[in-house]
């Protein structure tokens, strides 16, 4: 009030200091200055009612001019006088009442986009495909485990899981090539295998691009593998048998073959293939032996090799035979038929070969100490039923064995075990001469 402003003078020029003095003005100016802010505000509302009500004599004190504090119009005078947000702003509201709100499609633009939020996620291993420089070394431990277990099934499993992709058609020229360098067993598993894999992960085509590798390889194969191109004719032979090759695999290669090699392994192919099946069947085109044939075949082809070595007497060549048939554990075979051909034979010429024969192949290793008994044993367990065709087989088989024993074929203990029989006594040598009443 005009009187405390007063006193409040009288004071200031009374017992003030001049520092007192200086605050007490300052404050003045900030109170004049609020009441000044505060006038301005009330008249710009004032202006904004008068405008939206249409009646310019609206006092600021009466009900339509009074100042809603919970109103949430902007005080400022500016703008069309509307809602902050259309009046659904504000903390914790998502929105006007009774506002239905449609379902945005996610954008993959947008910073806040996660992929594994949108949907039903399905979560599936990528393998990368294989490398060209990492093929031979992942593919060759494959090639050679199946080079011992013979289980196709084993090997389409394998190649699902790697990722060939355009390299897929490598495969097979590697095991032909790895195949070319072992035994003739490992080439009988690599055909079939080719003919397995055909439409379970590798087709005709891709069997076609391996053989025209190996084709364009010849040259390098045969310093390795003199018989490559032999060996590579009865391949493709075998393959357009098995229906592994297109049937067209020949025609596409007449007149278009400058290389020697490729050339013959062609010309193999087809002369296997123009053959009648009664002279050659494709099928055995590698002769393989091992636990992929009957045992009766095998004993027919034991056989065959001790016959011919009673007519040749060519033991590296019995030797080549023996260790082509790849059964080393049933070379016990060998001795019992060998120990059964000499007791059948006529004459001490076979009983002589035999005995060579058993020592060679003893000294190279080819027989065990426990083949050599088991073959001999079997011939003693069965010399009574032998002795019905051959009477005179006791008498030969100890003169035999007494042989092997001297050149160290046998030991002493297996000599020993050998039967005998007894010869008849008479009554004139003086055993029993006399007779009982």
């Amino acid at each position: 009030t005009p009187r405390s402003e007063s006193l409040s003078d009288t004071e200031v020029n009374g017992s003030w200091t001049p520092q007192e003095k200086a605050l007490h003005e300052a404050r003045i100016k900030a109170k004049a200055k609020r009441r000044l802010r505060r006038t301005s505000s009330r008249d710009s509302t004032r202006e904004s009612l008068s405008e939206n009500t249409g009646d310019p004599g609206t006092e600021p004190t009466s009900p339509k001019g009074k100042i809603n504090t919970n109103d949430r119009k902007s005080r400022m005078g500016k703008g069309r006088g509307l809602p902050k947000k259309g009046g659904a702003g504000g903390k914790g509201v998502w929105g006007a009442a009774g506002m239905v709100y449609e379902m945005e499609e996610p954008d993959a633009k947008d910073p806040n986009y996660d992929e594994s939020y949108q949907g039903d996620t399905v979560y599936a291993t990528v393998t990368p495909e294989l490398e060209e420089q990492d093929l031979e070394k992942t593919v060759t431990p494959i090639v050679q485990e199946y080079f011992e277990h013979g289980d196709t099934r084993e090997v389409q499993m394998l190649l699902k899981e790697l990722n060939l992709g355009q390299h897929r058609f490598e495969f097979s020229s590697l095991a032909v090539s790895l195949s070319l360098e072992g035994k003739a067993s490992h080439r009988e598993l690599t055909s079939r295998l080719l003919s397995d894999l055909v439409g379970k992960g590798l087709t005709e085509e891709d069997t076609a691009r391996a053989f025209d590798r190996i084709l364009k390889d010849l040259p390098d194969l045969i310093l390795d593998t003199p018989d490559a191109p032999q060996m590579l004719g009865q391949f493709v032979a075998r393959a357009i048998a098995d229906h592994a090759l297109p049937l067209d695999f020949l025609d596409r290669y007449k007149g278009m073959v400058d290389c020697v090699h490729a050339r013959a392994a062609l010309d193999r192919a087809a002369v296997l293939l123009s053959m009648k099946r009664e002279i050659v069947r494709l099928d055995n085109v590698w002769g393989v032996g091992g636990g992929q044939r009957p045992v009766k075949h095998l004993i027919k082809e034991m056989n065959l090799l001790l016959k011919e070595f009673l007519v040749s007497g060519d033991v590296s060549e019995a030797e080549r035979c023996l260790r082509d048939l790849e059964v080393p554990h049933f070379h016990h075979e060998l001795v019992y038929e060998a120990v059964i051909m000499v007791l059948e034979s006529k004459g001490d010429t076979a009983i002589r070969m035999m005995v060579k024969l058993l020592q060679a192949f003893w000294k190279m290793g080819l027989i065990t100490l426990d083949q050599m008994n088991r073959g001999f044993q079997r011939v003693f367990g069965e010399l009574p039923e032998i002795s019905l065709d051959v009477p005179h087989a006791h008498a030969i088989l100890e003169s035999f064995v007494e042989l092997c024993y001297q050149e160290s074929v046998i030991t002493k203990h297996l000599r020993d075990t050998c039967p005998s029989r007894g010869r008849k006594r008479f009554v004139s040598e003086g055993d029993g001469g006399q007779l009982k009443n």
